[in-house]
């Protein structure tokens, strides 16, 4: 009996291991790996330039805005040029063909895609606290991921609008240095899309720091929520992609 509940058991986690697998193998379209190197070896680049540098002073504020970068870095790909890989390998027609089924389909790739970028900066972070500064890891994650999941659902809602994949990354390139500029203007206020929640502003008590984060994170959750939301419903425009 317990033999064959194990069975069971490793034959579902084996199926779940194969359909992530061919979705991501579908997402990235093999060029995951250069987009990770990409992500690394800048994470790695401006860790070396900073421990040269003598003056160079870690902190969490420091450290997070140096792992915000290769996490955006590695959701960029995969939400700009997704769905342009199912109309290049012509797997959005199987998913047209099939009803409601491509929901399924995207919201299996986006949870793929979310927990593949989450286990990146987590083991960055890993990496970071033992070599650079301790941090509370798996919090310190959790909070880069509001914004790097934001600018994925984002980047997906923008990829089932504009149809193109490189029509998509120019507009995410132009979004995100808005966001970037702006978050200077923006640095003491809750629409901060890049609100450093380990920056504390001096002239901000204890209480109002607390409460703009709050608000920060629960705007970008309902952003991701209504992105996905918009991505999911554009795509029942068949005649648009097929």
């Amino acid at each position: 009996m317990y033999k064959n509940i194990l069975n069971q058991i490793l034959r579902k986690v084996r199926l779940v291991w194969e359909v992530t697998r061919y979705n991501l193998k579908i997402i990235f379209a093999n060029k995951f790996i250069f987009f990770l190197l990409g992500a690394v070896a800048f994470f790695l680049l401006i860790t070396i330039i900073d421990l040269l540098d003598p003056e160079t002073y870690f902190s969490e504020s420091n450290l997070y805005n140096l792992l915000l970068f290769p996490g955006l870095l590695v959701i960029f790909y995969p939400s700009a040029f997704g769905i342009q890989n199912d109309v290049d390998t012509r797997m959005i027609e199987v998913l047209f063909g099939i009803p409601n089924y491509r929901y399924k389909v995207w919201l299996i790739r986006l949870a793929d895609i979310f927990i593949l970028v989450y286990l990146v900066l987590l083991s960055l972070t890993f990496l970071s606290s033992l070599a650079l500064i301790p941090v509370p890891v798996f919090s310190f994650t959790l909070q880069l991921m509001f914004p790097v999941f934001f600018m994925g659902a984002l980047g997906f809602m923008l990829s089932t609008m504009i149809r193109n994949g490189s029509g998509t990354a120019a507009v995410m390139v132009i979004i995100g240095l808005a966001f970037w500029i702006s978050s200077g203007i923006l640095e003491e206020s809750e629409w901060n899309i890049f609100l450093n929640p380990y920056r504390f502003p001096d002239s901000l008590t204890q209480t109002m720091w607390q409460e703009m984060l709050f608000y920060n994170r629960l705007y970008l959750i309902v952003g991701i929520v209504l992105a996905m939301l918009a991505g999911l419903y554009r795509l029942q425009q068949r005649e648009k992609y097929v």
